[in-house]
């Protein structure tokens, strides 16, 4: 088997924590959150102890720049499982340091390009998430198809984190898309119809708890009422939104048009979603004026840019104005 490395990379530490050559060829790719916020340069001090026993074949650092650690060619130790290991491009990505260790935006579109550098060196024309643990260990990846784990199925840890977990599908299809492979099967987050521990829960975002509507066993019975109540999605037991009515046939807000903010603490953003940074400021009680809206993370009725100029805000917290 040949194999070859990123030209992405910018930084090389190489570590000692590796078991030589794979017995597997690579048909997996497993993202990692590093719980940090830290550079390549700091990763490679991490992994660079024998005592640490651990390390990765890639690592992302918080400006987006990639690091190797251990050669494709090897087998890294980062999953908690050697089987996995043995076939999988392990990645670890800069993170936030608590729950649900989100990336910055950086960091994900570079994943997406190294997944894709990654596909393409081993002829691999899709990338597949298939969502479910059995599934997709007991699957047998075509030879053109590229495969997603995570850490979590191999060892009691939330990595690669809520925030990671729940893009698993988009990061699948967007690598797909750039590698034209076209659509696959299976590449969504598959979620049970009934929980065996915990709830569905119905809330206008998955912080505001006071606006839950019901907390269901059974997941249909929770979209149900998502349907039934505008503004509502379905959170499962992480926080993760797994599901919002279908309004894309709505017609777009004409703009400008003003809300009032009831709340002194309303954080303004840079981007539209919980994904972007906070700019630190807030917007206080007041009637303001939007200028442009659009969909995003955090917020079922989607985010406004305030004619400021200082950023967005959550219409899930603002009244439209009359």
């Amino acid at each position: 088997m040949a194999y070859t490395n990123s030209s992405l990379v910018s930084y090389t530490k190489l570590s000692p924590n590796h078991s030589g050559q794979r017995t597997h060829s690579i048909d997996r790719i497993t993202p990692h959150c590093v719980v940090g916020q830290c550079s390549v340069e700091t990763l490679g001090n991490i992994f660079l102890p024998t005592s640490r026993q651990a390390s990765c074949n890639y690592g992302i650092g918080v400006d987006g720049r990639v690091g190797m650690y251990v050669e494709e060619k090897n087998r890294s130790w980062c999953s908690s499982s050697s089987a996995n290991d043995q076939r999988a491009v392990t990645i670890e990505c800069a993170s936030d340091t608590t729950e649900p260790y989100a990336f910055k935006d950086v960091v994900y579109q570079t994943l997406i390009k190294l997944c894709v550098d990654i596909c393409k060196r081993n002829g691999k024309k899709k990338l597949l998430w298939l969502g479910d643990k059995d599934k997709t260990l007991s699957y047998e990846p075509k030879s053109d198809e590229m495969v997603l784990t995570v850490h979590r199925w191999f060892a009691n840890k939330s990595c690669p984190g809520s925030w990671m977990y729940a893009r698993m599908g988009d990061l699948a299809a967007k690598v797909t898309a750039q590698l034209g492979g076209g659509a696959s099967e299976g590449t969504e987050t598959e979620y049970p119809e009934k929980l065996t521990e915990g709830y569905y829960r119905v809330r206008k975002a998955w912080s505001d708890s006071k606006s839950q509507k019901g907390a269901y066993k059974i997941l249909s019975n929770a979209k149900k009422c998502a349907d039934a109540n505008p503004g509502y999605s379905v959170f499962d037991n992480n926080g993760v939104n797994i599901y919002t009515p279908n309004t894309s046939t709505k017609a777009a807000p004409d703009v400008p048009f003003t809300v009032k903010v009831s709340i002194s603490d309303l954080n303004i953003r840079k981007g539209p979603g919980t994904d972007y940074a906070k700019t630190g400021k807030f917007t206080g009680k007041g009637v303001f004026t939007i200028v442009e809206v659009q969909s995003g993370q955090g917020a079922s009725a989607g985010w406004g840019r305030l004619k400021s100029g200082a950023g967005w805000i959550s219409l899930d917290y603002a009244v439209k104005t009359e």
